[in-house]
């Protein structure tokens, strides 16, 4: 099968496209996909750097991505709840013992994957498996946000947050986000009530009495957003866990959300795709030959939504 490796440590670079790559080799638990597409995600990133590379050292060569749609070929022994034939989508990252899905052939677990949604094509598909997950969890799962909650999502124009933005307006609050000039009418097409221009204004001057914040940013951000909360808020972070001593000042608390793609929140996120309550926002296409220009766009571009791998 056809594959992009890497075989060291770098940039997109490092990317080798691999014609004759052995078909992963299926362990329990897991189905056997023909993908059809993939997407890129920031840990991607993080592992081709090799940013893990002391807490999870990758065996080289090996193939990065986690997010996929395609069609089961064939399932482990035991498994009932999936059929060759089925198309699906989830993960499948090398992380959670799936093989990598940039890739033609992908081995995943079944309990990190789904039926895709009816309304989606593959590329729509493969765009949603960790960004959807992500805003479920943070937005339902860890904030519980509520109708007429006021909350304040970072980066709205990003992967996650451009979901995010649409599942907080399904459940009715009032939603604030910080964006570039250049995307304020995308994240206001998304429902967005107000829109900061983090380049020309400070969030923290403007916003106060918060229900929560939901941060995709990091760094500085992630401090300053405390002051934009009220006593008993929620400061959810995609960047780490927020700093302790801040949040028993602000009597807040600070949660870092580590995405766990399960079979519900897929469920889950299926169904919020299929009633029309989120919508694919895919930035761009490129075909596994075009990897390396894939994470340069993704570098250079400050992408809207997602950068999805046509792969067959």
């Amino acid at each position: 099968m056809k594959a992009a490796q890497i075989n060291k440590y770098g940039g997109p670079e490092v990317f080798e496209i691999n014609e004759n790559v052995d078909e992963p080799t299926l362990k329990p638990g897991q189905v056997l996909v023909k993908s059809n597409a993939s997407s890129i995600n920031p840990f991607d990133n993080i592992l081709l750097a090799g940013y893990m590379a002391q807490m999870v050292p990758l065996k080289f060569p090996a193939i990065l991505g986690g997010d996929f749609a395609g069609v089961i070929t064939n399932i482990a022994d035991g498994i009932k709840d999936y059929k060759v034939g089925d198309k699906v989508y989830g993960q499948a990252i090398v992380l959670n013992g799936g093989s990598g899905t940039f890739a033609e052939m992908i081995a995943a677990n079944t309990n990190n994957l789904s039926l895709i949604p009816n309304n989606l094509n593959y590329e729509e598909a493969a765009s949603f498996p960790l960004v959807g997950s992500s805003a479920i969890q943070a937005i339902e799962d860890i904030i519980k946000l509520k109708s007429k909650n006021k909350i304040l999502i970072h980066g709205g124009a990003g992967g996650i947050g451009s979901i995010a933005i649409q599942l907080a307006k399904h459940l009715g609050a009032y939603v604030v986000t910080t964006v570039s000039e250049k995307d304020k009418e995308f994240v206001k097409s998304l429902g967005a009530d107000e829109i900061i221009d983090y380049k020309n204004q400070k969030f923290e001057d403007i916003l106060k009495d918060y229900d929560a914040v939901f941060d995709t940013i990091g760094g500085e951000i992630t401090d300053r957003s405390f002051k934009v909360l009220k006593k008993n808020g929620i400061l959810a972070s995609m960047k780490g866990q927020p700093k302790e001593e801040l949040a028993k000042q602000f009597d807040v608390a600070g949660v870092a959300i580590n995405t766990q793609t399960t079979n519900s929140r897929l469920e889950r996120l299926t169904q919020l795709i299929e009633s029309g309550v989120v919508k694919p926002q895919v930035d761009k296409v490129f075909v596994l030959d075009q990897i390396k220009e894939a994470f340069e766009y993704k570098a250079t571009a400050h992408p809207r939504g997602k950068i999805v791998i046509k792969i067959n």
